[in-house]
């Protein structure tokens, strides 16, 4: 047990602070997808200019180049159109960043150990956690070319960031490198270039409180009107006062309508984004705003009525509900989803599959109780070597979006998410409790027995099933076996319940005429005896 790592306590995941809701924008005429197209080109062109100015600066750059940068789109624009820009390029250029400190950790997790296995002896046998030696010497030689192009490239990414020098691709970097594999990507010449010029438009605006519905820019009424204020190149196209365009179409929120309405009347600010989907060939238009951060409960009353434990796999959900005591209840669910496919099947399936769980959570009226998975450690392939098929398969679990839609679809139910530590619980799940928890009419997994353990974990009972038993002589005489009740809980020094069904071929369970009385029987720490009566914790688990 000396190896083993310290297992964090479990926490109560807060929710979300921001919201997104999407309609499509339906009616348009030609006319109105023209001026959307000319206005979405224009000012696509001129957050590439700011993109690349703010790049150019690196970590030089302060306030007086933004408010420069500002001022000098706000002539081919206008002030909020600059404002929208500068501030979208501020975020891209903050995302590449982190995206690159990831991948300077991803690098230097990767040399590391490297060298860790090249300093070992050929097939030596790795410890718990880290892998052994390589197999033979033509994989070492071959390993030990690697750690010196990995460490040529650590090299220049540590002096980029030091240079504050960051790579971008307005459109997706993987977008651009399917220009050169159109057979690989299914898509013609065409279809990229659409798709290509769609993702590069430019259609956002940030709300602001105090003006009229929310925002100034991209204006939607109460009515479902939408106002689109143009560039002041393109204000000949206006069809309304004020240099304004207003579509043919209406629209209107389903999702979170009333609260999108309720914003809007009292002028609360709501960013809007207009994007147009090349595949489904329709515009829509998103609008987004911050909220509260929901306030949780406490750790203590998340346990109190028990909880269901949920183990993340790469293709469902594994499920069992326990009570308080960290008992399994019930029967174990299992909520399978289909990550084949485009991303908007696989959202739709992640979404199935957590509405289910919840719907089942909120029918009982527990918690649930998640890991805090991250795999950005173990996806390395100088960890697991050949063991590529187990590479794929932590690569392909949405542990990112499965962990941000479960609180944000949990808060809207009341629902609340307890997350704990991962250490361990496939493990001591499958030894302690997929065997005991197997009977003639069910078969749980390892899954279902990680579930138990997770649960288990979050209610703050150990993952064993029972404590090994007091060793002098193995009774009852240095202390109780179990560790499910407390002292507080009422009936934990009663007489234990009639289980029925026979015991022996004599005297069946429950029968005889002595069989509540239990100092009849030849059993230490009873009133026959001089010791203390410290009988065992009730409820035990089955």
């Amino acid at each position: 047990m000396g190896g083993l790592r310290e297992v964090a306590a479990p926490f109560v995941a807060p929710g979300p602070t921001g919201v997104a809701i999407r309609t499509s924008l339906k009616g348009l005429t030609g006319q109105d997808e023209m001026v959307l197209r000319l206005v979405g080109g224009r000012l696509g062109s001129l957050a590439s200019r700011d993109l690349k100015a703010r790049c150019a600066a690196g970590l030089d750059h302060d306030s007086d180049q933004w408010a420069r940068r500002k001022r000098a789109l706000t002539e081919y624009s206008s002030s909020r159109w600059a404002g929208s820009i500068t501030k979208a390029t501020h975020d891209q250029w903050a995302l590449a960043r982190r995206g690159q400190l990831a991948h300077i950790q991803h690098l230097q997790a990767g040399t590391d150990m490297i060298a860790s296995r090249l300093s070992l002896p050929f097939g030596a046998k790795g410890s718990q956690g880290s892998p052994g030696g390589y197999r033979s010497r033509k994989e070492w030689f071959a390993k030990s070319r690697r750690l010196c192009l990995l460490h040529d490239r650590l090299g220049r990414e540590l002096a980029d960031r030091r240079a504050g020098r960051v790579r971008v691709v307005r459109g997706g970097k993987k977008l651009l490198r399917n220009r050169h594999n159109l057979q690989a990507a299914q898509l013609s010449e065409a279809q990229w270039r659409a798709r290509w010029e769609a993702e590069r438009w430019f259609l956002q605006a940030d709300g602001e409180s105090g003006k009229r519905y929310g925002n100034e820019t991209i204006r939607v009424s109460p009515d479902g009107e939408v106002s689109i204020k143009l560039p002041a190149p393109l204000a000949g196209l206006a069809n309304a006062p004020g240099g304004r365009y207003v579509p043919a179409c209406r629209v209107g929120f389903g999702h979170r309508g009333e609260q999108w309405a309720d914003r809007i009347a009292v002028n609360r600010a709501v960013a809007y984004r207009i994007h147009y989907d090349t595949d489904r060939d329709r515009w829509y238009v998103t609008a987004s705003w911050r909220i509260a951060p929901v306030r949780t409960v406490s750790l203590r009353a998340a346990r109190s009525g028990g909880l269901i434990g949920v183990d993340m796999n790469a293709d469902h959900l594994a499920a069992w509900r326990l009570d308080a005591h960290g008992n399994p209840a019930g029967e174990p669910r299992r909520f399978d989803y289909d990550l084949s496919g485009r991303a908007p099947h696989r959202d739709a399936q992640v979404r199935h599959a957590l509405i289910r769980l919840l719907h089942w959570a909120r029918r009982h009226r527990v918690s649930i109780a998640v890991e805090d998975l991250d795999f950005a450690a173990e996806k390395t392939r100088e960890k697991h070597g050949r063991g590529k098929r187990f590479r794929q398969l932590i690569s392909g679990m949405p542990t990112s979006k499965l962990w941000a839609r479960l609180v944000s679809m949990a808060a809207e139910l009341g629902i609340t998410v307890v997350a704990v530590d991962p250490a361990y619980t496939s493990r001591w799940g499958a030894q302690h409790w997929q065997k005991p928890l197997t009977g003639k009419n069910r078969k749980p997994t390892r899954h279902h027995a990680a579930a138990v353990a997770i649960g288990r974990r979050a209610l703050g009972h150990p993952v064993r099933r029972r404590t090994q038993p007091p060793p002098p002589h193995r009774s009852d005489a240095v202390g109780h076996r179990s560790v499910q009740a407390a002292s507080g809980i009422p009936g934990r020094e009663e007489t234990r319940p009639r289980i029925p069904g026979p015991r022996t071929r004599s005297v069946g369970a429950g029968r005889g005429a002595k069989a509540g009385d239990q100092c009849a029987h030849n059993r230490s720490g009873h009133t026959a005896e001089h010791e203390f009566w410290h009988q065992d914790s009730l409820p035990l688990s089955q």
